[in-house]
C-alpha cells in the first residue's frame, strides 16, 4: 500500500438495507393504491401474507353490507386506516314489512361504541342503510368522531328524530355531508330545531338533504344556514318549504347542483309576488340552466308552475318524479327539453301514453323506474305493455328498470331484451299474483327466459307473473352473471330452486317469498351457500328439520329462523329463514322470536 493510500480517509460502508419483507410491503402498498374495484383488492388480499397486510394498510373504502356478518372490532383491525365506512343492516324484503319490529334493535350500537372508542380514527365518511339508530347513538357519534369527519348518509334508517340530528349538527363542525333519505324517523312529542343548531360561523357544507322530513323546520334558520354555506351544490328540503321559500334558498345557493323542490306549490293563502315570471326566473337564473343536473321532489305540485323546469331540462341527468301523480299532459310539458336525461323515476300516472313520450325524447335513458300510485293487487291498470315496449324501442341505452304494472305480456318482455341487451337489473312486478301473460293466458317464462338469455350483462333480476319451473330452468342455464335473484309467487316444485341454486354460479344474494318451495330445494344449494351473502325464504314449504340438516352440514353459516308473527307460536313450520354468512358467528342480542339453530 502506497503513503498515498494510507492518507485517504477508510471508504464509506453502504447504510444497511431494509429488509426485503418491507422492500415488498412498501411497493405493494404504494401499487394498491391505484386499485379501487372492492373486488379486485379482495383478490389481492389473498395472494400472500404480504399482499394480506399491504391491501389492509392501504383500503381506505370499506363496506359490510351485512352488518351481522363481521363486528366492528374485527371490521377495525383488518381495515385500520379505513377513511369511510359503509354499513347496511335489513336486507331489502323488510321494506314490505316482513320482520317483526325489533329483529335488529340494537345492531348498531357495537358499532357506534366502536368508532367512540376510536376504532376508526381517520374515518371521515358513514353511510347507513337500513339500520336503526337511536338519537343516543347519533349523540355518542357526534361527540366522539374524529376532527377529520366530513360526511353523514342515513338511507331507509329509523328510530332517531330531530334530537339526534341537533347533536351532529351542534358538534360535527367539519360536516360537508348530512342527507337523510328515506328515513322513517321516531315520533317526537317535542320537535328540536336542529337547523339551528348548526355553527352560527360559515360552514363547509356541500350537500344537505332532509326530504323524508315530516315535521316543519323553521325557514330562518335554514335560510341562513344556507347563506352562510357557500359550497353547497346539494339542497333537497321537506314538504313543508314553500315554492315562494324554495325561490329565496336558490337564490342563497348559486352553485346547486342537484335540488330537492319540497311541495313545489305556494304556501296556504298565496305568496306575494310569486308569479310564473319570477318562478321561471329562480330556475333560469345565475346559469342553472348549465348546472343543475338532478331534480326531485314536487311533494304537491301546483300544476301551473310545472312548465318553469323546461328551463333547466336540458341538462338534466336524473329526474324523481316519485312522489307526485304526474299526468301524460304534464309530462309532456317539459320531457321533450329532458334529451340528457340518464335516469328517471315516475309513478305510474304517466299511463303508457306518457311512457311513449319519454320514449321519443330520452334516448340516453339508463336508469327507469315507474312505481305503483296505488300497490293494491286489484287497482287499475295505468301502465302496461304498450309503456315497456315503447320504452325498450326508444331508449336502447337502458341498463337498469323497475317496472310495476297490472298486466304484462311475453312478447313485450321478449321485445325488451332484444332492444336493450345492455341490461344489467329488470326488477318486473306485476302486481296481481300468478299473472299470466295477458294476451295469450300462457306463463311469463318464455319473457323471463329471453330476458337472461339476451342479457348476458344481467346481475339482478326480479321475477313476478304466473312462472313455471321452465322459467327457472331458463335462469339457472343462462344467468350466469347474476348475483341477486328475488323471487315472489312463482314455481311448481323443488326443481325450480334446484335450477337456481346449481345453475347460477355467481349468485349471491337470494331473496324468495311465498313460493312451493321446501327442503329439499334448499339441501340443493349446500356447495354454494358459503359463496353467497344471505338467503331469505318467507312463506315456503320448508320444515324445522330441513333448516337444522343446513345448520349441521354448514357451521360458519348463521341460519336464523323467524317467527313473523310472534303472537302466534310455531311447533315445525318454518315462517322465515333468514341464512348469512358471519365471520363472528351468530349474533348476542337475540330476541324472542328468533331461533338460531
Amino acid at each position: 500500500m502506497s503513503e498515498e493510500d494510507e492518507d485517504q480517509p477508510p471508504p464509506k460502508r453502504p447504510s444497511a438495507s431494509p429488509p426485503a419483507d418491507q422492500v415488498l410491503d412498501n411497493v405493494l402498498e404504494t401499487v394498491l393504491q391505484f386499485l379501487d374495484a372492492p373486488r379486485d383488492r379482495s383478490a389481492a388480499s389473498l395472494v400472500c401474507r404480504s399482499w394480506h397486510r399491504a391491501e389492509s394498510a392501504t383500503r381506505e373504502a370499506v363496506a359490510v353490507r351485512n352488518l351481522l356478518a363481521a363486528s366492528a372490532a374485527r371490521t377495525a383491525r383488518r381495515f385500520p386506516n379505513a377513511r369511510t365506512l359503509l354499513l347496511k343492516g335489513r336486507p331489502r324484503f323488510a321494506d314490505f314489512n316482513l320482520l317483526p319490529q325489533g329483529w335488529d334493535a340494537s345492531a348498531f350500537r357495537p358499532w357506534a361504541a366502536a368508532i367512540a372508542a376510536g376504532a376508526f380514527p381517520a374515518l371521515t365518511s358513514l353511510y347507513l342503510k337500513r339500520i336503526p339508530v337511536t338519537d343516543a347513538d347519533l349523540d355518542l357519534l357526534s361527540r366522539s368522531l374524529p376532527a377529520s369527519f366530513r360526511d353523514l348518509s342515513l338511507h331507509l334508517c329509523d328510530g332517531f328524530s330531530s334530537r339526534g340530528l341537533a347533536s351532529i349538527a351542534s358538534h360535527c363542525r367539519g360536516l360537508r355531508v348530512l342527507d337523510v333519505v328515506e328515513c322513517d324517523m321516531a315520533e317526537e312529542q317535542e320537535v328540536v330545531d336542529w337547523v339551528a343548531a348548526f355553527p352560527p360561523e360559515p360552514t363547509n357544507l356541500e350537500s344537505l338533504s332532509f326530504e323524508c322530513y315530516e315535521p316543519p323546520v323553521a325557514f330562518a334558520a335554514l335560510e341562513a344556514l344556507v347563506a352562510r354555506s357557500p359550497r353547497l351544490n346539494r339542497l333537497g328540503v321537506n314538504q313543508h318549504i314553500s315554492l315562494g321559500q324554495l325561490r329565496r334558498l336558490m337564490a342563497h345557493a348559486p352553485r346547486l347542483s342537484h335540488l330537492g323542490t319540497g311541495s313545489f306549490r305556494p304556501a296556504d293563502g298565496g305568496e306575494e309576488g310569486l308569479g310564473f315570471g319570477e318562478v321561471l326566473a329562480a330556475f333560469s337564473s345565475a346559469g342553472r340552466a348549465r348546472t343543475l343536473v338532478s331534480l326531485s321532489g314536487f311533494r304537491e305540485l301546483a300544476q301551473e308552475y310545472l312548465p318553469t323546469i323546461a328551463v333547466v331540462c336540458s341538462n338534466l341527468k336524473t329526474l324523481d318524479l316519485s312522489y307526485t301523480p304526474v299526468t301524460p299532459n304534464q309530462i309532456l310539458m317539459f320531457i321533450g327539453q329532458c334529451y340528457n336525461l340518464e335516469t328517471l323515476w315516475v309513478l305510474d300516472s304517466v299511463l303508457d301514453e306518457g311512457l311513449e313520450n319519454v320514449a321519443i325524447s330520452c334516448k340516453k335513458l339508463q336508469c327507469l323506474r315507474v312505481l305503483p300510485l296505488d300497490a293494491h293487487e286489484d287497482a287499475d291498470v295505468l301502465v302496461s305493455e304498450v309503456g315497456l315496449t315503447a320504452i325498450s324501442r326508444g331508449c336502447p341505452k337502458l341498463r337498469s328498470i323497475l317496472y310495476f304494472c297490472q298486466r304484462m305480456t311475453n312478447t313485450a318482455v321478449i321485445a325488451m331484451s332484444q332492444n336493450c341487451p345492455e341490461l344489467k337489473v329488470f326488477r318486473l312486478c306485476i302486481m296481481g299474483r300468478h299473472q299470466p301473460d295477458h294476451a295469450t293466458g300462457e306463463p311469463m317464462d318464455e319473457g323471463f327466459g329471453a330476458i337472461v338469455q339476451n342479457c348476458s350483462k344481467l346481475t339482478r333480476l326480479s321475477t313476478s307473473g304466473h312462472l313455471t319451473d321452465r322459467a327457472f330452468e331458463y335462469i339457472g342455464r343462462y344467468g350466469k352473471s347474476l348475483r341477486t335473484l328475488s323471487v315472489a309467487f312463482a314455481g311448481n316444485s323443488d326443481m325450480a330452486l334446484q335450477y337456481i341454486l346449481q345453475g347460477c354460479s355467481k349468485l349471491e344474494k337470494l331473496e324468495i317469498r311465498d313460493c312451493p318451495f321446501g327442503d329439499a330445494g334448499l339441501l340443493s344449494g349446500m356447495h354454494h351457500f358459503y359463496n353467497m351473502r344471505f338467503v331469505w325464504m318467507s312463506g315456503c314449504n320448508l320444515t324445522l328439520q330441513g333448516c337444522k340438516e343446513v345448520a349441521r352440514g354448514l357451521p360458519r353459516m348463521v341460519v336464523e329462523l323467524i317467527n313473523g308473527q310472534p303472537e302466534n307460536e310455531r311447533a315445525e313450520a318454518v315462517d322465515i329463514l333468514y341464512m348469512y354468512r358471519s365471520l363472528d358467528g351468530p349474533r348476542e342480542d337475540v330476541p324472542p322470536f328468533v331461533k338460531i339453530l
